[in-house]
């Protein structure tokens, strides 16, 4: 249940996900209040009908997803009219089953709306003529909708007179019940008026049917995906196509293409195919082969291609390509990959001489190993060169970028690297990235990386790097932000002292400081870099005895000092304080949780009775502002002649008052006094009194006093309790026979 207001005071709210809610009721201001809400998501959430779906106020909404619901009716409510900025309409997965020419009454009058409108898996059966027509439309998904490829013929005739910037149709890879698919299907096109255009898993489709796609002259962009289509026969050539993407159609042999419009082509993951065939496509300018498995006998130039124009050749996941000629005609190149391809000949002369505008360069992987120094000459635009995974002779990275003084970001990681040329890098002097991880660098030799003047990101994690000698850091560019050491062989030995105390200077610059682990000696080996100290390769034995015995004493000293410092405070009070005469008579120790009996009995009774007895408590007495403990030993024990300890469950679970008890105990040895007066509040079971030993030897050794709530018992606990404060309270001649008097009255009211 959604409530009117729910959402008050969430006006800047842009996205709304009701996904998975069994919704019941919806009120109709269920959702007032988002006046920015750009998208809401309410899929799975039992949703019948449009009608009732109270968002006719939302002119902010620019995407709402009721997919997988149980809406019957495509109509569209008449409050879509106020939702002009609506780009994407998810009603797939519904039970949508025919459309009709008033559902859409609504879109009719909305002529520049720009809709996105995904109508896949519902259960089409009928759409009735001119339902679409004049309506323009983004993008309209019709994806296994349909049970027959009759059904689906009658549909795609019912969308004619729509104008819509791309269609898809097509089957989901799981959800596929079409068995057949013939040409008449696709008839139903020509009616419409549309940009691009995708087709998507149809396993039996049609092949070398010349006429399959005359619908489609006149689309720019076309998508093929996951088709059996082995070849391309059907597809016209007069056609005005300037995108062609033919991925994953099992085409048994490379297509022979003559397109003089296709700007763009996509062959991809077409593993059926093992040699590249020329093509003849002279305004190409992006051409995309990779994961396809093909071999190129002779590799590049635009006879290849059958263009000059081309800017974008991507070659990636292949085969073996032979490199046999400088791309001679492809001088417009900006983007090339030939990454987990195996390149041949590379080394034999200057491949990419020709590629003056090159910006992007990626050979990773292709088991390229340098010896040619000029492998890279010609290249005076590039900023981004890969080529992981390959290696140099002698395993020496050499000068041979001599000519890339654009370049900005360098991979050469796992190129299995020992050495760098002081050289290699002079060249280079807007390099802000370089990855140099996953090689076997010995050591950190900074000074090639002197004239990286902009580097600022250097990788040399995974390596073997055990020291860097200290003039050599020095050397490392002022511009460098991030230097990744993390994962080498670090040897923490006092020899290294300055470069491990470099590393501990350098946290900020170093990523994942922490993480820097010792490999030798063996006592330190998978300890942190950083938890090596300098002192260590400074004292000699001798000096470390002394120091660990000094240590050793001080600190023993100090937790004696700590554990008795307030019987020492107290001894030192009794020394200030003497036999002098009290302020009270009693200091009472108790818990918190006993306080009501403590004021209600004890106090009233002593304070009020005859004779009075002057009480110390806490929580009347203490000086404020001063510690607890002192107040204890200063205003409690020093100040009083005699301690009351109320004995109660609380009082055994009381860290303060046994803290209490403990310092008493220490008071009475020290002033020699017979002071401590036991009161036991509450019985006590044997098991939780065993728990304070000392306390529970006490109280078998001593006389207590013990409470008793009744007649009998409260007048023989006053009388021993007053009795035993007596004593030892200084004598005043004057008044005693009236005080006797005043106390035996006091007992008797008592």
């Amino acid at each position: 249940v959604i409530e009117d207001d729910a959402y008050r005071g969430l006006s800047h709210l842009s996205t709304l996900i009701l996904t998975g809610n069994p919704i019941q009721s919806l009120a109709l201001g269920a959702f007032s209040g988002l006046s920015s809400l750009q998208k809401l998501v309410a899929v799975e959430t039992n949703l019948a009908s449009l009608e009732d779906f109270p968002i006719g106020h939302l002119k902010t909404l620019k995407e709402l997803n009721v997919a997988h619901n149980l809406i019957h009716s495509f109509q569209f409510p008449e409050y879509f009219s106020n939702l002009p900025n609506l780009e994407h309409l998810d009603l797939s997965n519904n039970k949508i089953q025919n459309i009709y020419h008033e559902d859409l009454k609504v879109l009719h009058h909305m002529p520049l709306l720009n809709l996105s409108l995904d109508l896949s898996l519902n259960p089409l059966d009928f759409i009735e003529p001119g339902t679409f027509k004049e309506i323009k439309l983004n993008e309209l998904t019709l994806r296994s909708n349909f049970n027959s490829t009759h059904v689906m013929k009658i549909c795609i005739q019912g969308l004619a007179g729509l104008k819509i910037n791309r269609l898809v149709l097509g089957e989901f890879k799981n959800e596929r019940t079409l068995k057949s698919f013939d040409r008449s299907v696709l008839e139903g096109l020509c009616n419409l008026t549309f940009e691009q255009f995708r087709i998507a898993y149809f396993s039996e489709f049609p092949r070398g049917d010349t006429g399959l796609f005359n619908c489609l002259v006149n689309v720019s962009v076309i998508s093929l995906l996951s088709l059996d289509l082995h070849s391309l026969e059907a597809l016209p050539k007069d056609g005005r196509w300037q995108h062609l993407e033919l991925i994953n159609c099992h085409f048994k042999q490379f297509p022979t293409l003559k397109l003089n419009s296709l700007k763009k082509f996509v062959f991809i993951d077409n593993k059926g195919t093992s040699t590249f065939t020329d093509l003849e496509l002279p305004n190409l300018q992006f051409l995309d082969l990779k994961r396809n498995r093909l071999s190129f006998t002779g590799c590049c130039s635009h006879t290849n291609f059958g263009t000059i124009k081309l800017k974008h050749l991507d070659l990636s996941f292949n085969d073996v390509i032979t490199m046999n000629s400088n791309f001679l005609g492809l001088e417009q190149l900006e983007h090339l990959d030939f990454q987990h391809s195996s390149l041949k000949q590379v080394n034999d002369f200057s491949v990419f001489l020709s590629l003056r505008n090159l910006r992007y360069l990626d050979i990773s992987y292709t088991n390229t190993r340098v010896v040619f120094h000029g492998i890279f000459v010609g290249l005076v635009s590039l900023q981004t060169l890969k080529m992981a995974g390959n290696s140099f002779q002698n395993n020496l990275l050499p000068d041979i970028f001599t000519e890339l003084t654009n370049l900005i970001i360098l991979d050469l990681s796992k190129c299995q690297l020992e050495q760098v040329s002081q050289m290699a890098f002079h060249s280079l002097p807007r390099l802000r990235v370089l990855n140099m991880s996953h090689n076997k660098l010995l050591s950190l030799d900074t000074l090639p990386y002197k004239p990286l003047h902009s580097l600022q990101i250097l990788d040399c994690s995974f390596n073997r790097i055990m020291e860097s000698k200290e003039q050599e850091l020095q050397h490392l560019p002022r511009s460098l932000a991030l230097l990744n050491l993390t994962q080498n062989d670090f040897a923490c030995v006092c020899e290294h002292q300055s470069f491990l105390q470099w590393v501990k200077d350098q946290r900020q610059l170093l990523v994942g400081a922490e993480q820097m682990m010792c490999t030798q000696p063996l006592d330190m080996q998978d300890m942190p870099v950083l938890s090596f100290r300098n002192a260590t390769c400074q004292m000699n034995k001798m000096i470390v005895s002394v120091s660990v015995l000094t240590i050793l004493l001080v600190s023993v000293a100090v937790v004696l000092v700590y554990k008795f410092y307030f019987h020492l405070m107290l001894l030192a009070g009794c020394k200030k304080y003497g036999r002098g005469e009290s302020t009270y008579d009693a200091f009472v120790i108790y818990s918190s949780q006993d306080e009501d009996w403590v004021r209600n009995e004890l106090v009233k009774n002593l304070e009020e009775g005859v004779p009075p007895f002057q009480l110390c408590l806490h929580y009347r007495d203490f000086i404020p502002g001063v510690a607890i403990a002192a107040n204890i030993i200063q205003e409690g024990f020093h100040k009083s002649r005699k301690v009351i300890v109320v004995v109660s469950p609380h009082f055994i679970q009381s860290r303060w008052c046994i803290f209490e008890y403990e310092i008493a105990q220490t008071w009475q040895f020290l002033s020699s006094r017979a002071g401590i007066i036991f009161i036991v509040l509450q019985k006590l079971e044997k098991s939780l009194l065993r728990q304070k030993v000392e306390l529970y030897r006490l109280l078998n050794r001593n006389t207590y006093l013990e409470w008793e709530d009744s007649v009998l018992g409260r007048h023989i606990f006053w009388r021993r309790l007053r009795k035993a404060l007596l004593d030892g309270k200084p004598w005043r001649p004057e008044g005693t026979a009236d005080a006797d008097s005043r106390q035996q009255e006091a007992t008797d009211s008592t």
